[in-house]
């Protein structure tokens, strides 16, 4: 008869084991936040409120009620209505879709563009590197809100432009990030077998480094979100931006203005919107950072 001589792990060791790989492990500490999981919950309901807005709105975001005009918060309009007699808890609710969607759109081009400057000028160094650094250098030499609104003053106010100029003026920040990681992981030493076996540099980026250098993007990508959305309220707010009818939140504002004391309710629900979603994706973003930076554990 055998004895088995292998000890019973403890259940405590037994639930560490099961989190093996990094990114197991970062969505573990991440739970433990629980201020980043409430900011994932906000993000996750704006998401839910974008994607469901034709069921959830209970008007058209462009019925207009002149008899109805700047009314109170009631039971028949939640958010009461502006000045054109709009039910504004559906533009509200509608006004999720587009930031989110500049939002989401311009930090995405912003990381395609600011990582492929980055790696190029991390990875090959020398004149590539002057010249990009220094094109960073000057592009963050301004106020990113001022370098938009030129932006969009040249190439026309529309939703659009906006979306690229919030997507131009983010580069800078990716770009100088990947290219620190580059500059770091390009002398690790599976970096250099690769080369020695004679791997193309093309593979060594995208299959090597990139890879290696997805967890600081992530998180920058996360709180760069927050920031656009806050910018494209800006640029609307300007009036460069979306233009009417669109409910774009930053635009609900400046239409709202000159009803700030007779009817405040049409500034405040579009501005609780901004505030809510901004907050959610820092919460959830200052999260990302602590469970995937190693030198915010303990």
């Amino acid at each position: 008869m055998e004895i088995s001589t292998q000890k019973q792990m403890p259940p405590a060791v037994q639930a560490e084991e099961k989190v093996a790989s990094p990114w197991a492990e970062a969505w573990y500490s991440f739970k433990k936040n629980k201020l980043a999981v409430i900011g994932m919950m906000i993000v996750l309901f704006f998401i839910l409120l974008a994607i469901f807005a034709p069921v959830i709105a209970p008007e058209g975001i462009n019925d207009q009620k002149l008899d109805a005009r700047l009314q109170a918060p009631s039971a028949d309009h939640w958010f009461g209505t502006d000045d054109f007699g709009r039910d504004i808890f559906s533009r509200v609710v509608f006004g999720a879709r587009i930031s989110l969607w500049v939002g989401t759109f311009a930090v995405m081009g912003s990381i395609v563009i600011g990582c492929l400057l980055g790696i190029l000028a991390g990875y090959y160094g020398k004149w590539i590197d002057a010249v990009i650094s220094r094109a960073f250098d000057i592009m963050l030499a301004f106020p990113s809100i001022l370098l938009a609104i030129a932006i969009v003053s040249v190439l026309g106010p529309s939703l659009q432009n906006a979306l690229i100029a919030i997507a131009v003026i983010n580069i800078p920040n990716f770009g100088r990030l990947i290219r620190s990681r580059v500059l770091s992981v390009k002398e690790e030493e599976y970096i250099m077998a690769a080369r020695a076996v004679g791997m193309k540099d093309s593979r060594i980026l995208f299959q090597h480094i990139l890879p290696n250098s997805m967890a600081p993007i992530i998180v920058q990508g996360t709180l760069a979100i927050a920031t656009a959305i806050i910018e494209a309220a800006a640029l609307g707010f300007l009036g460069l931006g979306a233009e009417a009818p669109n409910p774009e939140w930053g635009k609900m504002l400046a239409d709202a203005k000159q009803f700030m004391i007779q009817a405040p309710w049409t500034m405040i629900f579009p501005g609780i919107a901004i505030m809510l979603t901004v907050l959610g994706f820092n919460l959830m973003g200052d999260g990302m950072r602590d469970a995937l930076d190693p030198r915010m554990k303990s």
